[in-house]
């Protein structure tokens, strides 16, 4: 056991605990200046033992330390990893896309959305629309209106009376500066007299005005349809041409006239651009123009060419029935949400519902003899001339 333990210790011992044992073997030898000199000798060469035991020591201090900063180096970077979260979480909130919210917003905010969540004010919604429209949205809300309309009025037809091709480009003349129920009052003593372009072109002047007067202008409505009675006679032999380029060139018929006469008895499409047409396509930002001929490219650009025959149906019919020109009844249109005009009309519903006219307010229509699919949506005839 002793053995153990003096091996344990001499394994513990330095070089300069064995110096110092000598000095004080000699001191105990009875020499004491060799014990003074082996003593200071010791001292001297101990400190520097020790300095050199210390940093022998500290080395593998230095290392043990150093291994445990080692073992510690975790602990110190721990920190910073635990920071390391902390600073880039700025650089995470500044990538997040809480911050770059104005894009949902934009979007929450657009003007379909606006519109359809919004509808008692349409106008603020979608006046700003059309400002900044681009082309493609704008074919998009006017065919989206015109398939409205189509619903709206599914049974639109000419509101003329007529039984061929001479009757509906005559009456389509008489209908200038007036309303279509006044010429179909009016057409039926007219052609009862002349049912045919021969009986017309060799009319008296003076007895088609007497007819033609309740229809305003009978002068020079008389002096039309007698003459371009007389050009289907000599020019086309009595029969009423199907091209536009031959209608045109008839007394009294324009392109509106023209486009009547091609796209409701000849089945051939056609814009026909006559004051309600004008008054509403502008109104929809569908163009700015004022000349008919200069609408009716624009608009045409808009929709097929399939399209164009009803389309004018539908937009006529709207312009007479809701979208007045001096009063708009802006509170009972069904197409409130896309019309950039919205509120120069009356918006109260009620209010507004007292403006509507024909069979949108449960009066008779324009013609005298309409077609069935009108009366069947619960449309009625127009009384004839006289009949109160």
């Amino acid at each position: 056991m002793s053995a153990e333990r003096d091996s344990a210790v001499g394994e513990q011992g330095s070089d300069g605990g064995r110096k110092t044992a000598k000095a004080a073997k000699a001191a105990a030898a009875g020499a004491p200046d060799a014990a003074r000199e082996a003593a200071s000798a010791s001292g001297t060469r101990a400190a520097p033992a020790r300095k050199a035991a210390a940093g022998k020591k500290a080395a593998p201090g230095k290392k043990a330390a150093s291994a445990p900063a080692k073992k510690a180096a975790p602990s110190k970077k721990a920190p910073t990893a635990k920071k390391a979260p902390a600073k880039k979480a700025p650089a995470a909130k500044k990538a997040a896309p809480l911050k770059k919210a104005p894009a949902p917003k934009k979007q929450v905010v657009a003007p379909k959305k606006a519109t359809a969540s919004v509808p008692a004010a349409p106008a603020k919604t979608v006046a700003a629309h059309p400002r900044g429209e681009s082309r493609t949205a704008l074919v998009r809300r006017a065919r989206r209106i015109n398939r409205e309309l189509a619903e709206v009025y599914p049974y639109a037809h000419p509101e003329l009376d007529f039984d061929n091709p001479f009757q509906l480009v005559v009456a389509t003349v008489l209908s200038a500066q007036t309303t279509d129920l006044r010429v179909n009052q009016t057409t039926p003593a007219l052609f009862a007299k002349y049912p045919t372009p021969e009986d017309l072109a060799a009319a008296n002047p003076e007895e088609v005005e007497e007819i033609l007067r309740p229809t305003g202008f009978f002068r020079a409505k008389t002096k039309s349809v007698i003459g371009l009675s007389k050009a289907l006679v000599e020019q086309f032999g009595g029969e009423v041409p199907g091209r536009l380029e031959d209608l045109v060139k008839l007394p009294g018929v324009g392109r509106k006239t023209a486009f009547v006469v091609l796209g409701n008895a000849f089945g051939r499409p056609g814009i026909t651009v006559d004051t309600h047409f004008q008054r509403l396509v502008r109104r929809w930002k569908w163009t700015d123009e004022t000349d008919p001929d200069k609408i009716e490219a624009a608009v045409g650009a808009l929709f097929p060419k399939s399209d164009w025959t009803d389309l004018s149906h539908h937009v006529i019919w709207h312009g007479r029935r809701i979208c007045h020109a001096r009063k708009p009844a802006c509170g009972a249109c069904p197409i409130a949400p896309l019309c950039p005009a919205y509120g120069e009309g009356e918006t109260d519903p009620e209010k507004a519902t007292k403006l509507l006219k024909y069979e949108k307010a449960g009066q008779p229509g324009q013609r005298l003899k309409p077609p069935q699919a009108y009366l069947d949506a619960g449309g009625r005839a127009a009384p004839p001339l006289g009949a109160g």
